[in-house]
Order: C-alpha cells, then sequence, then structure tokens
C-alpha cells in the first residue's frame, strides 16, 4: 500500500507524509509487551509508512531495541531509520544515584548521561547501530538542547555550544561520507530549533507540538526559515500529546483550562463537518511546505490503522475557513485543499 511521499530538504531520502514517532514504544505512557510493540511497527510498514523514528532517551534503550527488531528483516530500502543523539546509556554501576528524572519504564538497569561532544557523538551512534542491528541509520537528530529540557539557561547555552563547537562537526563528517544522509534538530521550542537553523547547515528538525491545529507560534520566523534554507519540518506531537485525539493532556500534563476550552471549540467545529478531529490535527500542519511528514506514536495497531485512516479522510475547505473565522486558526497559515 503506498502513501505520498516528500523529500527531505536537500537530500536524496523520501519520506511518507505519515511516519511512526518512537516514544511510546520506549514505554514512557504505558507499558506495551516486546510482541506487542513488534506488531504496531510492522502494521505502520504493512500500511505504507515508511518513516521510523526512535532515539536512546525512549525508554533508555528500549525503543532503539524494539525498533530493530521489528525492522531489520525487512528490506532496507522500504524504510527510512531516525535516531538521536545526546545522551549516552551506560549500566548502572553499584551505588549509583539515578538522575532524579529518570523515567519508569525504561530498560532496566541503564542510566542516560548528556554528551554533544564530537566523541560523544560517535560514542552514541555506534551504540544505536547495535542495540537496532541495522548498519544504516538514515536521519540523526541532535535531541533535546531545548529550555524544555534543561530549564536551565546557562546549562541551554553550554548544551548549545558543545553542539556547535564539537558535536555538529561529528555530524557533518559523517553526511559527508555518506554513512547518514540527513542532520537535524529533534526539539520542543520553534525558538531553539530556529537557532540552530541560522548556526548551521541542517537537513531538517523534528519539531515537536509547536506547529498543530491548536497552536501555530512557529509560524512567524522559524517556518519561514525553513522555507528559505530548504530544511524539511518534520511534526512530532501532531496531537499536543492527547488533547487533539480525544484525551485530556496537553505537553505530557493535565491540560490548562483556556487550553482545554480551546480544543473543546476545535473539536465543536469539525462535528460540524463530520470529521474527526484527530484526523485534521493530521492534515493541517502538511499543508504547509515546509513540512515533509507528521509523526504520531502508536500505543496499539488500531491507533495506528486509525491514524492511517484520519490521513485518508476527505477534509471539506469549509471547515478550515470556520476555523479562521472563528478565531482558532491563524489565518496566515496554509490550509489543505481538496
Amino acid at each position: 500500500m503506498s502513501m505520498p511521499r516528500r523529500r527531505i530538504g536537500k537530500t536524496a531520502l523520501e519520506v511518507t507524509e505519515l511516519g511512526l514517532g518512537g516514544a511510546p514504544l520506549g514505554g514512557f505512557r504505558a507499558t506495551i509487551p516486546d510482541a506487542d510493540a513488534a506488531a504496531i511497527v510492522a502494521a505502520g510498514h504493512d500500511a505504507g509508512i515508511n518513516f521510523f523514528d526512535t532515539s536512546p532517551y525512549y525508554g533508555y534503550g528500549r525503543s532503539e531495541l524494539r525498533f530493530g527488531a521489528a525492522l531489520r528483516e525487512k528490506p532496507r530500502e522500504s524504510y527510512v531509520l531516525s535516531t538521536k543523539i545526546g545522551r549516552i546509556l551506560h549500566a548502572q554501576k553499584p551505588g549509583e544515584t539515578p538522575p532524579a528524572d529518570l523515567r519508569d519504564n525504561g530498560l532496566p538497569g541503564f542510566l542516560p548521561h548528556f554528551d554533544y561532544s564530537y566523541d560523544g557523538i560517535m560514542r552514541s551512534l555506534e551504540h544505536s547501530h547495535l542495540r537496532l542491528g541495522i548498519s544504516r541509520i538514515d536521519v540523526v537528530l541532535v535531541h533535546d538542547v531545548d529550555f524544555w529540557t534543561t530549564q536551565d539557561r546557562e546549562v541551554l547555552e553550554q548544551r548549545f555550544r558543545q553542539v556547535m563547537d564539537s558535536g555538529f562537526r561529528a555530524l557533518d563528517e559523517l553526511r559527508r561520507a555518506g554513512v547518514i544522509g540527513a542532520i537535524g534538530v529533534g526539539l520542543n521550542e520553534a525558538d531553539m530549533s530556529l537557532r540552530f537553523l541560522q548556526a548551521g547547515n541542517f537537513d531538517c528538525v523534528l519539531l515537536a507540538g509547536r506547529y498543530t491545529l491548536l497552536e501555530q507560534g512557529a509560524l512567524a520566523a522559524f517556518m519561514p526559515e525553513c522555507v528559505k534554507r530548504n530544511a524539511s519540518v518534520v511534526l512530532g506531537g501532531p496531537f499536543n500529546s492527547g488533547i487533539l485525539a480525544g484525551g485530556d493532556t496537553y505537553n505530557y500534563n493535565a491540560a490548562p483550562p483556556e487550553v482545554a476550552e480551546r480544543a473543546r471549540r476545535l473539536k465543536a467545529v469539525c462535528d460540524r463537518h463530520n470529521v474527526p478531529l484527530a484526523a485534521a490535527a493530521l492534515q493541517f500542519p502538511l499543508a504547509h511546505e515546509a513540512v515533509c511528514s507528521v509523526i504520531p506514536g502508536a500505543l496499539s495497531t488500531s491507533e495506528v490503522t486509525q491514524n492511517v485512516a484520519h490521513m485518508r479522510r476527505r477534509i471539506p475547505v469549509d471547515l478550515w475557513a470556520e476555523l479562521v473565522r472563528e478565531g482558532l486558526l491563524d489565518p496566515a497559515a496554509p490550509v489543505p485543499t481538496q
């Protein structure tokens, strides 16, 4: 089954407009058995999805192990594989205290530490190759150099400088050598994404949740810069962690009343046009010329199937016009047309 594809920036990589995000398969939001995780990836591949994104951070290695197990026997040309750098995992030493923010449900016995240096990136990718059991990684993203993660401006500045003064050289060398096909950043903030774009030659940005049906703040400065530099946007978190897919969470916490009310109003407009809110949420970002793929995660094969169906749902153009009239959509935002 085929899906429309778009090119990542100036690279030769082409990805399906719908991808599969790997955070849920790491076990952060729910406990998923290995067999179910393999079935989720297989369901996506069978449905025509060719873009799969993971990270050492997702489940502290568990997500990469699961993606590798599910994909390594598939024809290598049938998928584009993305992972991230920034956290290196090591086996917990006797008496070692885990980080205060260590998440539950990760791979037991492994702890992360941050390293965006040249050597750290090379080591991280070596570890990722071994966990995946796949010899080629197509896209490598600098992960979580944003205030969302650090909550400390000084630490954020140190990590940004380590990337640009050291780690970027490793990524650029691997790209120029053809070892990897594209390099980029995977962040939760449009302003830091913009800063990285202006500091180095990146092919793409995985932006989580900041250009969605719920919020379009990235439209002002970040998206035009992507168009100017021919850098593609991969939109992670298109449901804003659940609020646009029937849930009640926003940024992985209980949605504030004003966000919940905005989501309710969005759903009311979609209901009047007989369109699932999740379908509108998945299709909206792709109207922007910079966006190459949206990559929701999934907790079950049924969620994968549902997302595929949402992508194929016909949405009347009047729906977008009503959202603009209701003040729920930036009038400058491109919208899908059929």
